[in-house]
This record gives structure tokens, C-alpha cells and sequence, in this order.
């Protein structure tokens, strides 16, 4: 049995330590309120002692050893519910759910064993156990692949648990048994179902110590500090003999596009022994259908509701209870914003099923822009005011704790302010989407980048920085191993998650030292594949990289060079992303790699001779001033938007008048006459700093502030002939 925590402070206790009693005892139960997960055991928690210490003018430090101490693993096992009544049944009903939630209250991952034969299971009352299982995979109190039984199982069962606090929940599970109650089952009896053991003594009956597969026992696998546990819970439910509601629905599977229509069609019988009596929904009395609108979808304009059925519509949020929100009758059209229609099926609904309503159907239109990974789901409630309460399959309003699937419907199990439905159509109903794939594959965070004529010819410049320093143009690149990389960005444009297929569509030609050598990487460079290796194509699996919907992901490309390619030339690795979803479309980038991308072009751009009794007026004698014009120019490209350029942020360009040159031996520079000027994009007077050297000048410098790709400016000075 558990109990709250006491504390006794003695009353001569001086008041400073009654104090302390009472913030220890206060911070003792907030932890325990926190829930926190528990330290896993097995985990080693070390720790050493540091100190500084000085000796007037010198600070020191030290510490101790370390001392680790190993946490111990502790087991723990609760079954619940313990002794909660069950939603009323009535004779004949079948497969009436009996839900056990089985958690890990221990500090480690643990199984849970499960005798074999439904042996950890046990049925008193009118009633028969037809199937029984751990409902793990999409929890809807219905047997899926994937999910193990625990009735009619030959050998035990072993399911695999996480410790407790698992932040997704994995240290607990749900187990179905579904029993059919008797024909003969009459009102006052009362069937209760077991699961585990459960001795003498107060519930709950958890955390006992096991007893080795003794009675019906449910315990843990793993032994511990504490040894293994087992547990036990119950429920039970009353036979009763009044109206019963059965709520049908139907609606398609799918896969049906993004703004298609959805035709639903639901009813509802009367299976119990009395009539089904009306209740009010804004002064409308009647049994009703109510039908929330799935996420996704809105009503669709003009449907002709069944002949003159009363059909009323509301727009309030679906946490307000059914009985509580304000109810439109439908003129027409019920408005574009409803949250719910309600049908009104009788007055009463007579007792059993004579007859059951029409089936009536309802018209949703699913709105375009959504993710197509998610299908629509639907669900329906009956509400009357004698029946029954049905048993609740399903949490309808998306706020359970247990193991009941969120949706869109008004029924809720466990929250008492919202009004309950005396039937639901169980388990929504999944209507899938159609998924049409799209992408946009581009440089790193602008998928969406266009070259000079759509989305396939973006781009992404970069440079190599080996073998071109002393190459000038016309030359060739006299080192191989320029690796460079590249970061990429797919975008998915589809309707739906979707897996985008990378390869290379076409790359560099060979050098005269071998051939290019392309992988790409999706783990942001932890794994690579190669595609191309030395000019060939490798033919290995291309790499995958999947994108949810209306989401980015990014990718890697690694392109090295060979040697021996023309220098100052751009060489395109053309990268393509395919959708799976369909697998026509694709969309490609770029991957440039420049052989060096600063052109340096020097010409005399003119020689002027004053002194005619020399030479001629353009003759280079003594004397005659020679002008020299250098044009440095970006060669990289520049069109498109949001492409990745090449621009540089620092040039200098520099004239040196010895060494290879020599005009400094045989010439003087005319002082004042270096200039520099930006000619494309816009002509740009006085671009960059001129600097000269030596004395006299022996060399003469621009350093540019930049230059973006596409860019090109003149560097002028002159020197006179000695």
C-alpha cells in the first residue's frame, strides 16, 4: 500500500533546525513530484576534490584521485487499473476491451514475462477471454503484424521495456483482452478480468517480489539490487440492460489527391433492450450523430444533406462538450469554419436496432498546401440520453494519457468535464493522401537559386588554390589532389515526406595527370560515397537523402582535380536530386570548380615620343614615356540569383620593375602616374590604394578592396626611358 510521507520535528527543537526540517521535507516532496527519470543503473558517478591555495604571492592548485561509485539497478513493475469499474456492458456484447497499462517503475531496461497459455491471465463472471495482446504498434485496441499475443501463445512471452521516465514514453505498454460477454448474462452480474497476481492485502499490487512463475504471475526478467518484481491489476464490468448505441462509419482508403473530395458515410443502431431517448443540443431534441470535420478538410459547399434530416453545425473548438457548444441548424450550406456537423437520426431510436438510421453521408474537401504524409482520419459519436456508455476505443478529443489514439471526435474516457458519447465509431477511420514529389536542389541554404535561365543551372563557384600560382593564362595547372568541397541544400516542395535520390549527372573532363574523382556525403562529411573515380563512373548505389515535407536538408560534394586542366576555366559537376515520390522529377546544381579565377592581362597601352629630333611620335627612345595598362578581371560567373559566387575580398596587383621585369633598371617611374579603375560592373575612378617601393621606385602596387565575380578594373602607371 502507498502512503504520504510524514515528518515529526521534536517541539524543544532549537527553531533554526525546525527550520532546516521543514525546507528538507519541502524539497524532498517537490523532487517526488517531478517525476524525474531515475539515475540508470550501471552508470558510474566519479568525482574528485579540487583546491587553490597560496602562499602569499603565488597561487597554486591540486585535487584528489577520483572515487567512482556504480549505480545499482533497481526493478520495479506496476499494472494498472487496479479495481476500476469498465464502461457498462450488455449480454451478448463481444469484444469488449479491458485495457492494462504495464509499467517500468525501475532504473533500467527491462522485459516483462508473460506466462504461456494466457496463463498470466484470469476471468471471473459471465464472461469469456477471446484474444489477448501487447498493443504496441499503432495502439488501437485491435491485434496488428508486429504485435505479440498473450492468449493462445504456446511459449511465454518476453516484451522488452524501457527504464522509467523514458521521455517517449517507452517504459510502458498496453495490453487488450477482449472478451465476449455471455447471452445469458443478466443486469448485476459483473465480469472481471485479471492480469498477473494479485495476493491478499491492499491494491495496488505492484512491485511484489516474484515468485517464479507461480499463479498467474507477470514479473520482470532481469535480476537486480532488489531482485525481480512482478505486479497485478483488475478491472471489472457490470451487466446492465438498457439502450446501446453502435455508431458505423465508412469512408475511402485512399490514396486520393490533395483537393479531392471525401464522401463519409456513418449510422447508428440501437442494440440494447429500451428505446433511445433524445437529448438537447440548443433546443434541438433528438438522438444525434455527431461528426467532427477531420483536420485538413472543410466541408464541401452545397452537398445535399439526406432529405429532412436535421442537420445542425457548429463552429466552437471541439473542447467544448456537444451539449455545451451552440448549434446552427444548416440552411443550404453548413459555413466553411464548422468544427462539427450533427445528424439527427430519431425520437427515440427504438431498441434493437428497429430500426438502425440511415446511413448518411458527409462531404469533406481536402485542402491543398498540406503535408501528404499525414492521411485524414475521421470519427463519429452517437449521443442519447438512456443508452449505455459504449466503451470508449478511442480518444477523441487528443488529450489521453492512455493507450487511446488522438483524433478528431468529442468523446473523452478520462477528462469528466467534457460530456461522453454513448457510442463511438472506434478506431479513426485513414484515408491516405496521394504523395506528388518536388524539389528544388541548389547551393547551400538557397535550394531555389536560378542560373541565366531556370533552376537547373545554378550554381556554386569555388577555386582551386594548388598548381596555378606561376601558370599564366594558356597555361595548364602543374599539381593534381585540388580537392574542393562543396555544401548543397534540397528543398522539398512535394505534398508529403518524401526521399530524394543524389547523382552526378555529368563531370569534368580528364587533365593530362588523370581524371576528376566526385563523392558526396549526407552525414555532413562522416561517410562518403564515390561516384566518379579517376574520370570513371563507379556505379555504386547512389545516396539517399530524405526530406520532410516543406523541409530543407543539406548535402556535401567533393570534387579533386586533376592536373594538366587550362587554368582560369571553370569545370561543372552537375549534381541531380530525384524524388521518390515520383520519380520523374528532378531538379539540378552546379558544382563549379575554378583553375584559378583573377585574370592578369598586361599591355604597353601607348609610348609617346616629344622629342621628334629621336624618333618618331610613338618611337620608344630615351626619353619617351611608356604606359603601361595591367586589366585584372573575375572570371568567375555571374547571372542568375542566389547562386554561390566566387567574389574576392583582397587583390593586389603588383608591377615589380626587377627580377623577371626589368623596366626598373632601365626606366624611371613618373611619379603620380598609377592609377585604378573598376570598369565593369560600373566604371569606378580611383579604385583601390596605390602603393610604390624602392627609391627610385623599383615596383608599383593596387591593393583592391575586393573584387566580385564578373568584376574587371585597370591598374595604369607609366615610367619614363632612361
Amino acid at each position: 500500500m502507498k502512503t504520504r510521507a510524514h515528518s515529526h520535528i521534536q517541539a524543544g527543537a532549537p527553531l533554526l533546525r525546525r527550520i532546516f526540517a521543514v525546507l528538507a521535507l519541502a524539497c524532498a516532496l517537490c523532487a517526488s513530484a517531478l517525476g524525474q527519470q531515475q539515475t540508470t543503473g550501471g552508470t558510474v558517478i566519479s568525482n574528485e576534490a579540487t583546491a587553490s591555495y597560496t602562499d602569499g604571492s603565488t597561487t597554486y592548485n591540486t585535487k584528489s584521485l577520483p572515487v567512482t561509485v556504480t549505480v545499482a539497478k533497481v526493478s520495479g513493475l506496476n499494472i494498472t487499473p487496479d479495481g476500476q469499474a469498465n464502461s457498462t456492458v450488455v449480454p451478448g456484447q463481444s469484444n469488449v476491451a479491458f485495457v492494462f497499462t504495464v509499467t517500468n517503475t525501475g532504473n533500467f531496461d527491462d522485459q516483462v514475462r508473460f506466462l504461456s497459455n494466457g496463463g498470466s491471465l484470469q476471468i471471473s463472471g459471465p464472461g469469456t477471454i477471446t484474444d489477448a495482446f501487447i498493443d504496441n504498434v499503432t495502439v488501437n485496441n485491435t491485434w496488428e503484424a508486429g504485435e505479440q499475443r498473450i492468449f493462445g501463445n504456446a511459449a511465454v512471452v518476453d516484451q522488452t521495456i524501457k527504464q522509467s521516465g523514458d521521455p517517449l514514453n517507452k517504459d510502458r505498454f498496453y495490453v487488450v483482452v477482449l472478451v465476449n460477454i455471455s447471452n445469458a448474462a443478466s443486469t448485476g452480474q459483473s465480469v472481471r478480468v485479471q492480469l498477473g497476481n494479485e495476493p491478499a492485502g491492499s491494491s495496488p499490487y505492484d512491485s511484489l517480489a516474484a515468485t517464479g512463475g507461480v499463479g498467474n504471475e507477470v514479473r520482470t526478467l532481469t535480476a537486480s539490487a532488489n531482485g525481480m518484481k512482478q505486479a497485478g491489476g483488475d478491472s471489472h464490468a457490470d451487466i446492465a440492460n438498457d439502450a446501446q448505441l453502435q455508431v458505423s462509419l465508412s469512408a475511402p482508403t485512399g490514396p486520393i489527391a490533395l483537393g479531392s473530395d471525401i464522401t463519409y458515410s456513418v449510422g447508428v443502431c440501437n442494440t440494447g433492450a429500451r428505446d433511445a431517448t433524445a437529448i438537447t443540443l440548443s433546443g434541438n431534441s433528438g438522438v444525434f450523430i455527431v461528426m467532427p470535420v477531420p483536420d485538413n478538410t472543410t466541408i464541401k459547399s452545397g452537398q445535399p444533406f439526406t432529405g429532412s434530416l436535421l442537420t445542425l453545425y457548429t463552429t466552437d473548438a471541439l473542447t467544448v462538450a456537444p451539449t455545451a457548444a451552440n448549434w446552427v441548424a444548416v440552411a443550404g450550406s453548413a459555413p466553411a469554419n464548422s468544427t462539427r456537423l450533427a445528424f439527427k437520426v430519431a425520437t427515440p431510436l427504438l431498441a434493437n436496432s428497429s430500426p438502425c438510421s440511415a446511413n448518411i453521408p458527409m462531404i469533406v474537401t481536402v485542402k491543398t498546401g498540406i503535408n501528404a504524409t499525414t492521411p485524414i482520419r475521421a470519427m463519429a459519436d452517437a449521443f442519447a440520453n438512456n443508452s449505455i456508455p459504449a466503451l470508449i476505443t478511442d480518444q477523441s478529443d487528443g488529450q489521453s494519457t492512455g493507450p487511446q489514439t488522438p483524433n478528431k471526435g468529442d468523446g473523452n474516457a478520462l477528462n469528466p468535464n467534457v460530456v461522453q458519447p454513448n457510442a463511438t465509431s472506434g478506431t479513426p477511420l485513414q484515408t491516405t493522401l496521394q504523395a506528388v514529389g518536388n524539389v528544388l536542389n541548389g547551393p547551400f541554404n538557397q535550394p531555389g537559386a536560378s542560373g541565366l535561365n531556370n533552376t537547373d543551372d545554378d550554381y556554386t563557384n569555388k577555386s582551386v588554390s594548388q598548381g596555378i600560382a606561376t601558370v599564366p593564362p594558356g597555361g595548364v595547372t602543374s599539381a593534381a589532389g585540388n580537392a574542393v568541397e562543396f555544401d548543397n541544400t534540397v528543398q522539398n516542395n512535394g505534398n508529403a515526406n518524401d526521399t530524394y535520390t543524389l547523382s552526378v549527372l555529368s563531370f569534368p573532363p580528364n587533365g593530362t595527370g588523370g581524371g576528376v574523382t566526385v563523392r558526396l556525403s549526407t552525414d555532413n562529411g562522416a561517410n562518403w560515397t564515390t561516384l566518379v573515380n579517376n574520370g570513371v563512373a563507379t556505379l555504386v548505389p547512389n545516396p539517399t537523402l530524405s526530406v520532410a515535407y516543406n523541409s530543407t536538408a543539406n548535402y556535401k560534394v567533393e570534387v579533386t582535380l586533376p592536373s594538366g586542366l587550362l587554368v582560369l576555366t571553370g569545370y561543372d559537376t552537375v549534381i541531380r536530386a530525384t524524388s521518390a515520390n515520383s520519380n520523374t522529377v528532378h531538379n539540378d546544381t552546379i558544382d563549379r570548380v575554378y583553375t584559378g579565377f583573377i585574370r592578369l592581362v598586361k599591355e604597353v597601352s601607348s609610348i609617346t615620343n616629344n622629342d621628334l629630333t629621336k624618333g618618331g611620335a610613338n618611337d620608344p627612345v630615351p626619353g619617351a614615356i611608356i604606359e603601361y595598362k595591367i586589366t585584372y578581371t573575375n572570371v568567375s560567373l555571374n547571372n542568375g540569383s542566389n547562386n554561390g559566387l566566387l567574389n574576392a575580398t583582397s587583390v593586389i596587383v603588383t608591377d615589380a620593375g626587377t627580377g623577371a621585369n626589368n623596366w626598373a633598371a632601365n626606366a624611371t617611374y613618373v611619379a603620380g602616374s598609377a592609377t585604378s579603375q573598376l570598369v565593369l560592373p560600373a566604371p569606378t575612378p580611383n579604385y583601390g590604394n596605390i602603393a610604390t617601393t624602392g627609391t627610385p621606385v623599383d615596383s608599383v602596387a593596387v591593393t583592391l578592396p575586393g573584387l566580385q565575380a564578373g568584376a574587371s578594373g585597370t591598374f595604369i602607371f607609366r615610367v619614363t626611358i632612361k
